[in-house]
């Protein structure tokens, strides 16, 4: 294995994904005794802004200084679905996020990526699309925003994530389909 900058970033938001979910899950364990809960959602938050930050820099870094690896090209989709996930369920699990719309994001997730693992079997590469990266943004923004449990931005803020992943898991899948007939 390689090491870089970019794989470090990217192995970095795996070891963050863990934290942050007990941060999120676990407020009233004793190490948090007399500590507000809303100074754990700002640790929360920071943590996952720092990771959600590691997502653009890994990305950028690996392609600006010609670091792009193998073991980079799993390990940062991979480190991504394991801090969405961490998010995700960390707010379903506290009541802040909907459970259906959880359901229907983590669904597409793990389609699109089974779409991609099809597609690589194959010799074939769907690459990110713009669709992608603006609903990646947007989940992030409504993440943050349900971690610090500012609910009625959030909860818009979600709903139009949940709209966007649809929508570029339409775009992914036309993608893959597109390739399939080359």
């Amino acid at each position: 294995m390689r090491l870089n900058l970019p794989n470090i970033l990217a192995f970095l938001r795996i070891l963050i994904a863990p934290v942050m979910f007990w941060l999120l899950i676990d407020r009233n364990n004793p190490v948090f005794e007399g500590i507000h809960h809303s100074w754990i959602d700002f640790a929360a938050v920071f943590l996952f802004i720092f990771a959600s930050a590691t997502d653009f820099f890994d990305g950028y870094i690996a392609r600006a200084w010609n670091q792009k690896t193998t073991i980079g090209g799993v390990l940062d989709p991979l480190a991504d679905k394991m801090l969405m996930l961490a998010a995700f369920l960390g707010l379903m699990l506290i009541s802040r996020a909907n459970a259906w719309i959880i359901y229907i994001i983590l669904l597409r997730e793990f389609f699109i990526t089974g779409l991609r693992v099809a597609a690589a079997s194959e010799g074939k590469e769907i690459a990110a699309s713009m669709s992608g990266k603006v609903k990646t943004v947007f989940q992030m923004i409504a993440i943050g925003f349900l971690i610090m449990n500012w609910r009625l931005l959030g909860d818009i803020l979600l709903w139009i994530a949940l709209a966007l992943t649809l929508y570029s898991g339409f775009i992914y899948t036309l993608n893959y389909t597109k390739s399939i007939k080359k």
